[in-house]
Formats: structure tokens, sequence, C-alpha cells
């Protein structure tokens, strides 16, 4: 092949190579397999090698290349790279919304998702990449090109026609979630440290001065604004261009022509964020008509045409202002913290636990402090520290109460203590428990009653409601709700004769009641959901439960000692034996688990589960295991008979083949099962 005949294969190799690398990182579409295409640049490669003089900047040879950089150069943007005003409420947003109303009037809204990730600027010459910078400061920022180039969704050369002399484009540096979490996975496999989280992880990667080490770690880029003098109008035509010019751009991005739209799509956002393949932290809206956007002008570093709605909080500070102790179900006291009332996580929080006094001494938590709190999904907040340096002079250490605050009875202290959570098993902890242990005191036969209601699955039936039964004495005990007629209710707040009968006819629905569910409203110490499941499975009748040894439960899985005293405990006691007499003789029923036919293939056999199955879910396939007679376990052991491995098995999986044990794949399990 002479070089006129190289040089027209090298461009038409290019252009292909380039089509299925816009088909693969900005459209999700595979035309060619990653064999097929590393063939393809694999020949380009040779050619250029044999022909140097044809290698051009935009070759996709071109993406990973040079030397080691000494330090990064600094560039100065044409236009600042401006950050953004963050509102946390609709009436935060609805403000913002007036002060710009006020200079110009504004008819539609650009809003996409505000991806957590590196802000960075290109800059293309004639369609070809010339540069790449971080934002720095605004003004300028830090050439980080050669690491820029090494990211296959970033184009080295713009698709389209007429492309205007200069083109900037502004988006954002980003590791995609399923990618950063195998890079993780390989890196424990080889004994290497592994990263926190990809925004950081995404920024340190563009800060390498040796590209190479950028090019390792598999990168992307998602575009959110052009800059460029071309007769575009408004943000959405800005979006359509990108795309154009062969850019991924954000997804869920849409107009929105009135407020009611902006907030429907902001909770939209919510309900998919976890489905999106990067982190995103809020939902960006931007006036929709770009001269309207200029002309709103620009505060500070803040653009007023652009806001970012930010999505509840899963952290925030505010102060404590009282300590106090509250009585549960089981008499267990609890510290809580009274907060100034503070919005996070999608809500005005005004307490926090404090677990126990443990808790209170690690975090040295006290009085006046201001605090930082967390909250996960719908848990209760938590604090996770306290701000020191802005203690006041003056606080004094928290101490642990001397007495119930309820009924006045000294308190005593067990030791040890279980953290009452689902799967907690019989793992016990050294945390000193403080207990009222007067059986009669008033807030612990209520909260008794409300947990057994929940049990039960009684609609309608709350905290305030129960209160106000408990109160009256018109309730004593959890039982006593089975007991009530609609004549009860009439007089009391909130009740007429419809509402009253309505919620006694409910009552009354819920009296049949499974094993497991009966178990769990008991409220014995430190059963949880789950172990209430595994003991309604090992007895099967209530007969059988209520006769039980110490010695019989450690048998249950997922029962250890401590659990295995609880129940002990709590069924020795005079005044539960009564309380599970009462539900009988007011008309409950409790359902025995049903014998199943076992499996000889099941039977006896511990089975541990690891990554996630396409058919069954993990509680369903557990149960699927024991109606076989197999137990499921937890963890992996030389016990373990089969490790059944998902999608994305982790080191369970890898705990199996060390210890030798047999490991299913989802088939094989099905075909297990459908063989019994």
């Amino acid at each position: 092949m002479d070089k006129k005949e190289a040089q027209k294969r090298i461009e038409k190799l290019r252009d292909v190579i380039e089509t299925y690398r816009y088909e693969y990182h900005v459209l999700d579409k595979q035309s060619i397999s990653d064999a097929a295409l590393d063939s393809l640049k694999h020949e380009l490669y040779k050619l250029e090698q044999q022909y140097p003089d044809l290698i051009t900047a935009e070759s996709p040879t071109q993406r990973i290349g040079g030397k080691p950089l000494p330090k990064f150069e600094k560039i100065t943007h044409k236009s600042r790279m401006l950050s953004m005003e963050d509102v946390f409420s609709l009436e935060e947003f609805e403000e913002w919304f007036e002060r710009i109303s006020k200079l110009e009037r504004v008819n539609a809204f650009f809003c996409m998702p505000k991806i957590d990730g590196l802000a960075m600027s290109l800059v293309y010459r004639h369609g070809v990449l010339e540069y790449a910078a971080t934002r720095g400061d605004g003004t300028v920022g830090e050439d980080v090109t050669l690491n820029i180039r090494t990211i296959a969704s970033v184009p080295l050369k713009l698709h389209g026609n007429n492309i205007p002399d200069r083109v900037e484009v502004r988006g954002e540096v980003y590791f995609p979630v399923k990618a950063f979490n195998a890079y993780n996975k390989q890196l424990e496999k080889d004994g290497k440290p592994i990263f926190a989280n990809p925004r950081n992880t995404a920024a340190g990667s563009i800060r390498q001065l040796d590209p190479k080490i950028a090019a390792s770690r598999p990168l992307a880029f998602v575009a959110w604004d052009l800059i460029v003098d071309d007769g575009v109008k408004t943000a959405v035509q800005a979006f359509e261009k990108l795309n154009v010019y062969g850019f991924k751009t954000a997804p869920d991005a849409v107009l929105c022509s009135s407020l009611a739209d902006v907030e429907k799509h902001w909770y939209a956002l919510q309900k998919t964020r976890a489905k999106l393949d990067f982190w995103i932290d809020g939902m960006v809206i931007r006036v929709n008509d770009r001269d309207t956007f200029g002309k709103l002008g620009i505060v500070g570093k803040t653009p007023r045409g652009l806001v970012a709605w930010k999505f509840p909080a899963e952290e925030a500070t505010t102060m404590v202002k009282k300590i106090e102790w509250f009585v549960g179900r089981t008499g267990a006291l609890t510290p809580v913290a009274l907060l100034d009332p503070t919005w996070i996580g999608g809500t005005t929080v005004q307490h926090a636990t404090l677990h126990n006094m443990d808790e209170i001494e690690r975090l040295d938590v006290r009085e006046g402090d201001t605090v930082v709190l967390f909250k996960a999904g719908d848990i209760i907040p938590k604090i996770k520290e306290v701000v020191q340096r802005l203690r006041p002079n003056g606080t004094y250490k928290t101490k642990p109460p001397t007495e119930c605050p309820v009924c006045g009875t000294a308190v005593s202290r067990r030791v040890p203590s279980l953290l009452n959570k689902e799967g907690a098993g019989g793992r016990s902890t050294e945390t000193v428990a403080i207990f009222c242990p007067n059986p009669s005191c008033f807030v612990q036969d209520r909260e008794a009653i409300l947990h057994a209601a929940r049990a039960f699955a009684i609609d309608g039936l709350g905290p305030a409601i129960i209160e106000t039964l408990h109160e009256n004495k018109i309730i004593n005990r959890p039982s006593d709700l089975f007991l009530l007629k609609p004549g009860d209710l009439m007089g009391l707040e909130g009740f007429a004769e419809l509402s009253a009968k309505k919620l006694v006819d409910e009552i009354q629905s819920r009296k049949n009641i499974t094993l497991a569910k009966f178990i769990l409203a008991l409220g014995i110490r430190n059963v949880g959901e789950q172990t209430a499941l595994d003991l309604a499975h090992y007895f099967g009748s209530l007969q059988k439960f209520l006769g039980v040894s110490r010695e019989t439960l450690e048998e249950v899985e997922g029962v250890g000692s401590v659990v295995a005293d609880s129940v002990v405990e709590y069924l020795g006691e005079q005044h539960h034996k009564a309380l599970v007499e009462a539900y009988r003789e007011n008309g409950v029923v409790v359902e025995s688990v049903k014998a199943q036919k076992q499996s000889e293939a099941f039977a006896g056999k511990t089975f541990v589960l690891t990554g996630t199955l396409s058919t069954l879910g993990r509680d369903e396939a557990k149960e699927k295991i024991r109606s076989l007679g197999g137990k499921a376990s937890g963890s992996v052991s030389k016990n373990t008979d089969y490790v059944i491995a998902g999608a994305e098995a982790g080191s369970k999986l890898e705990e199996a083949h060390k210890l030798g044990v047999k490991v299913l794949s989802e088939k094989e399990f099905m075909d297990m099962m459908q063989g019994t």
C-alpha cells in the first residue's frame, strides 16, 4: 500500500472508529465487538507508524500519549466558569423565581440532573480539541488536556458541518458507578487500597500528571452547556447541538413551562436517581431563553438565571437543646436529643436518637452542643459528631438517669445487651443497657400496645389513638385491643359513630395472625422480624414455641445465647404468660406454619446467597430454601454446603473457593428447586 492509498485507508478507519465511539459512548449502542474494534484500531496504529507524518491530533490513536507533565499549566477562561446558587426547598425555589421575574419575563425552564463530578471546559478550534481546563477559581483553571483526551466519551473532533472556528463545551467528568465498583473490586483482589467514592476518584484521576493513570480508569464525560455564537437561542437548542457535535448529554433533561412542572420533575428525579450510573445531588434549573438568561446578569459568582435545587440533605448541623430519656416497650431507657429544628432528608427534624450511654460518652455530646446529623433513607436521624470548636462555655458532661422518668422506679442495668435490629442474630455487644424494672410502668404498656398494633398490621391505629385509649384506661395491654367495641370509642376526640365502627371492624379483621407475626407482636427483647420468622419456621406452632428450652433455642439458625436468654426470660414471666392467654381468650388465632414436603437435596443443607438473583429476591430465595428443609446462612464457613452466586457476587464467592464449598449458579439453583 503506497502513501496515497494509506492516507485514504487511515481517513476511512478514523471515521469508522469515531462512529463506533459515538454510538457506544453517546447512544449507548454497541454495533461492533470490543475485539473487532481493537483490531481496527491496531490496523490504524500500524499504518500511522508506517507514515508518521499522517498522524493528526484528532486520531483515535492519540488519546493516550505524551510523557508525564512536570506540572499543570494555567489557562484563563474566555468566559468565567460560574458557580450556582443552591436552594433546598420549594419555598426557596419560588423565592428565586420571584426575584428574577421582577427583572425579566420568564416563560420556560430547562431542567437537568446536577451531576456530582468534576466541572470541565473543552475548547475546540476548527472542530478539533485544542485544550481542556478545570474550573479553577472560575477565571483561571489548569490545563488537563492530556488526561481528558484519554476519556473515550470526549470527541477529539466534532461531528457535523459548518462548525464555528471556536466552540467551547462545558460538562462534568465522572466515574460511572458500575465501572467504579468493578474497579474497586479488582483493586481489592490485587491487595491494593480501594477508593472512597466515584466523585473524588474522578477528580483525582484528572489531576494526575501522568496521563496513563487517567487512561487506566474508565472515566466518562457528560456535556451540559455550549458556548458558541452560531444562532443557538435556547438551552434546549444548545443540548440538541451538543448531541450533533458528538457529546453525551445529561439524561432526564426536560423543558418545563411552569413551577409545578419543575417541582414534579424534581420529585421524579429523586425516584430515578438510584438507576443512574453517576451520582447526582439535585436538579439544575436554567432559564431556557439564552437572551433572557444573559439579561438577568450575574450576582457575585452566580448567574441569576440558574439555580440548583438540591435534594434533601443527608447531613446537617443543629444545636442540642436538651437530652431526655424515653422508656420503651421492654423497659429500656433510650436517650434522645431535642434539637433546634433543621431540614434534613426531606423533613424538619427536632429529635435524634443517642442509642445508649456508651454512645453519649463516645460522642461526648452535651446540652448546648452544635452537632452534625446524618440520615440514610427513612432511618431516624442520628448524631454523627460534635463540633467541638462551637461548644459554649459552661457545659457539663451528660450523666445517666438514676430513676425511671415516668414512674420514678430506681433503674437497673443489664450486661450484655443486644442491639435490637433485624439480622443481629446472637451477636452481643458490651453495651450497658439502662432499664426500668417496673413491669407496670405506664409508658411500657403504651409502647407495647403500639408495637403489637403494628405487628398485627392494624390500619388507622397510631400513637395518638393508643395514647388516648390508654390514658382513659379503655385498654391496658395489647390483647385488650380485641375487646374494643364501637361504644368504647364514642365520645373520644376524633371519633364518631362511623369512624368508631370502622376502627373496631379493622381490629377484628386482624384476629388471624401468622406465628411469626405473633412472636414479633409479643415484643420480646432482641427478637426482630427475621428472628421471629426463624423461630416460627423452626417450632411450627405456638404451643411448641411456648414450651421451648434454652438449649433448643440455640439450635435455631440465627439465634444465639443472648436471644435465647431473652426468649426464655420473657416466656417465664407470669404477666407475659397471662398476655398470651388473654390473646387466645379474646379471639386471636395464631396460625401454625404449614408443614411442607422437604427435599432430600435441601434437607439439612446450609446455603449462602451472594450477589443479585434475577428471578428471586434474596428473602424469597431464603424462604424457598427453608421451606424445602434447608438453612439460609449469612456467612460462608466450612459447614456451608452451597454458595449461590448471583450477578456481581462479592467476597463470599471468594471465600467459598478458598474453603472448597460448592458454588451454584442461579440456573443451577433454580434447577435444583424444580427437581424437588
